[in-house]
């Protein structure tokens, strides 16, 4: 017998803090509350045979959503609001009431409603199959409230299947790709590969950069001078360059050594040591007569359109003294470890002596060199001569190349005989990423975002994830994917604010190939 009133569904919405009040009142009048947890993006007959069965397990069914910030299905996702997901499960007869989370996972969640029942999808059954690793954590929660998990038994549909299939906001080229890659790999064997790179050593070696951004609103022409006023709202401070690129391997890279330059003042050590991941191990030399590079963005805070930019550093070439040092340090740890990864942004520190060190005694040297506005035309990846591994976007190689139209593929192609490198992997913006690797041949794939929020930190993110897969072997077409997949998410993030997340990135994977 239902509990109550369903003549209006908007009366069935509760916030959390109201749905452990009611909770309570209806446990200790007696009855048996049960709990069903999800994204719910796209209601299907999946989700209605779940909701009947868990609702004969008790005399109330709450169901809780996870709110729009913290689903985990990558660009474009959901595909409905929190706010319209939780009406339309609100019209269902079955349900009693509704709240969105405002936590990240449900295991807060329980442990404030504490359910006598949590109930699960058959698909949950199996823990190992549960890629985020927390329905065990929701389990414990469970049980330590004094209730009990219960995993229903009806027949198992997906919503990211029926909107990749039915009503996808991707394009045709993107859909027909993902066709190609669920032919090619399971979600289950990508991340069997990326896990087997937990166990690998990898040394990054660049320039520590803090990214500051400076929020302002506009408020006009200034009255005396032609010159645009803004009003100053905040701002912020991120790890950037060599410090953004380690912490985006640590998500999935145990053992993460970084070795970079702090100014001899103005280090701002304490704020780079608290930045860094906790399995980042750092070195830290100091440039002699320079501070810790700052680039500080001056950004319009409601469109996040940056106006314009300071640097604040020192790019002269190291001095003799901080040269050698840098060198023996590198010659003496960089044959330790299986991946080396050159983050150089030319402001140098890769001085000739530093790269000779790292081509004759890395393993596997994987190398960016990064154009930007203080080393346009002179700073190319051709200072190399020997990269296992490139990964450089399209308009830093046709400036290396000194071709400004036509095909890419014979630049890579001369970019290889130049550098030696057996991988190589260019980003493209709109059009994705292209990877090319002799024994392999071409692989390609097209952008997944459709909206960007901020460029700046993508390509790093990229790099730090590809050059681990490149290292072990890993098939091109598996790194165009990963590729596509890191810089969609890194593409949502402002500046190097947060690093791309394991378990987002195996998310979005899933959502993608369902």
């Amino acid at each position: 017998m239902n509990t109550v009133d369903q003549s209006r569904t908007s009366d069935k919405v509760l916030s959390v803090d109201r749905v452990v009040q009611r909770v309570a009142e209806l446990k200790a009048a007696g009855k048996k509350v049960v709990l069903c947890h999800g994204v719910f993006d796209l209601l299907h007959y999946g989700h209605i045979e779940h909701f009947e069965e868990a609702r004969r397990q008790g005399d109330v069914l709450v169901v809780t959503i996870t709110p729009d910030v913290y689903v985990n299905k990558g660009p474009n996702r959901p595909a409905f609001t929190e706010a319209h997901r939780a009406q339309i499960l609100a019209a269902l007869e079955m349900i009693d009431y509704v709240a969105i989370n405002q936590w990240p996972t449900a295991v807060e969640l329980l442990e404030a409603v504490c359910p006598d029942v949590y109930a699960k999808g058959p698909d949950y059954k199996n823990h190992a199959g549960d890629v985020t690793g927390k329905i065990g954590d929701e389990e414990a929660a469970v049980l330590n409230a004094g209730g009990k998990i219960y995993y229903t038994d009806g027949v198992t549909f997906s919503s990211s299947t029926l909107i990749n299939r039915h009503f996808s906001s991707q394009p045709p080229e993107v859909n027909e790709y993902l066709a190609e890659v669920r032919g090619l790999f399971t979600p289950s064997q990508i991340f069997k590969a990326l896990d087997a790179l937990r166990n690998l050593r990898v040394l990054v070696v660049g320039e520590a950069i803090i990214d500051e951004y400076v929020y302002v609103d506009q408020m006009g022409k200034s009255s005396k001078e032609p010159v645009l006023a803004m009003r100053y709202a905040s701002e912020e401070q991120f790890a950037g360059g060599a410090l953004a690129i380690a912490n985006h391997m640590a998500a999935f890279v145990e053992d993460v050594t970084l070795m970079t330059f702090l100014g001899a003042y103005d280090s701002h050590e304490e704020f780079v040591r608290k930045s860094l991941a906790p399995n980042v191990h750092p070195i830290f030399l100091n440039k002699k007569s320079s501070p810790t590079i700052i680039k500080r963005r001056y950004v319009e805070q409601y469109l996040l359109s940056k106006l314009f930019e300071v640097y604040i550093f020192n790019d002269e070439f190291l001095d003799d003294g901080d040269n050698e040092r840098f060198g023996s340090q590198l010659e003496e740890i960089a044959g330790r470890y299986d991946v080396v990864v050159a983050a150089d942004f030319g402001h140098g520190i890769f001085t000739p002596k530093a790269i000779e060190v790292l081509q004759s005694n890395a393993k596997f040297l994987a190398v960016n060199t990064q154009q930007n506005a203080a080393n346009i035309g002179y700073h190319t990846i051709s200072r190399y001569s020997r990269a296992d591994f490139v990964c450089t976007n399209q308009g830093e190689l046709r400036s290396d190349s000194r071709t400004r139209l036509g095909d890419i593929k014979p630049l890579i192609l001369e970019l290889v005989n130049r550098v030696h490198n057996e991988n190589t992997l260019v980003t493209r913006g709109k059009q994705g990423a292209l990877f090319y690797r002799e024994s392999e041949g071409w692989s390609s794939g097209p952008a997944f975002a459709r909206s960007v929020t901020d460029r700046v930190g993508t390509g790093d993110a990229v790099l730090s994830w590809t050059a681990p897969m490149a290292a072990a072997g890993l098939p091109g077409a598996m790194i165009v994917f990963i590729a596509n997949v890191i810089g969609a998410q890194a593409a949502q993030i402002v500046g190097n604010r947060t690093s791309v997340d394991r378990i987002a990135t195996y998310k979005f994977i899933e959502a993608l190939l369902k």
